[in-house]
């Protein structure tokens, strides 16, 4: 198995300011990522799961344990740009992504400061803006765009950076249900192209995509498995206070009804290609 990522024995902790105690956010968790795959990592605020992010792209360094991006220690300053143009990541709020006041030029940003010549930005731009569908707002300002379009532009300037990971933390937390369809889609197309997907969410529906998911709670990995094994357990999602996926749902009661739903239907496409066959 080829691995992008390890993690070894990863613990950290922070101090609260409140009561200045050390708190561990991740206690003691080991992981691989393997090369081109998709995972989803889920569970409640405070489960750790965006701490973990954090710690993958060397903004968080490890209180004890290890993290080695392509081979990279994340601890290590003068690697700390490679792992950080290795696992490009994608934030929850936009705005805290855009420098620019040219969407074009926010998306060149990036590339512009690993030294890449100008010619080839160019290059990266035009690909990455015609990825996210929108190269038409290139000589916008990013803040008369909307939030889905503010984080598609954002997705955008990582992926100038030709990342061999992009790191998706909780990236459609303050979008409509629309915006989260369309962030979405540009993930799995992103994932086709061989890029490895890693995406932190609390929406259980969209975790259901990836080929594995990680269930986190209180600092710890609860559950690690296919999204069929992990969707089924009802005892550990009732431990990390999670609700089965409606679709898993769905498929349960159709069984009840004697219609044999296969167990690989999870995701709301599917579901409605399945029961279109029964008009």
């Amino acid at each position: 198995m080829d691995n992008i990522i390890s993690i070894q024995n990863l613990t950290f902790e922070y101090l609260r300011d409140e009561d200045q105690m050390n708190i561990k956010a991740i206690d003691n968790v080991s992981l691989e990522i393997e090369r081109g795959s998709f995972t989803a990592v889920i569970g409640k605020n405070g489960s750790g799961k965006s701490t973990l992010a954090k710690n993958l792209n060397g903004l968080l360094i490890p209180t004890e344990g290890v993290i080695y991006v392509d081979g990279f220690d994340t601890r290590d300053d003068n690697h700390i740009w490679d792992v950080r143009q290795t696992a490009g990541m994608v934030f929850q709020n936009p705005d805290n992504q855009l420098v620019s006041a040219i969407v074009e030029d926010d998306v060149a940003f990036g590339p512009e400061n690993l030294g890449i010549e100008p010619d080839e930005i160019r290059r990266r731009v035009d690909k990455a803006l015609e990825d996210v569908n929108m190269g038409q707002f290139r000589k916008k300002a990013p803040h008369l765009l909307s939030g889905g379009q503010k984080q598609r532009i954002a997705i955008a300037g990582v992926v100038a950076m030709k990342p061999k990971c992009i790191i998706f933390d909780e990236p459609t937390a303050m979008l409509d249900p629309k915006g989260r369809s369309e962030i979405m889609s540009i993930i799995d197309e992103l994932h086709e192209e061989g890029i490895t997907v890693i995406l932190i969410t609390h929406f259980m529906e969209e975790a259901v995509r990836a080929q594995r998911v990680i269930i986190m709670n209180e600092g710890h990995v609860l559950m690690d498995g296919t999204p069929q094994e992990v969707y089924a357990n009802e005892e550990v999602l009732k431990a990390a206070n999670l609700e089965m996926p409606l679709m898993f749902e769905v498929g349960a009661k159709l069984r009840q009804q004697g219609i044999d739903v296969p167990s690989h239907i999870i995701t709301e496409e599917e579901m409605v290609e399945f029961i279109c066959q029964y008009k």
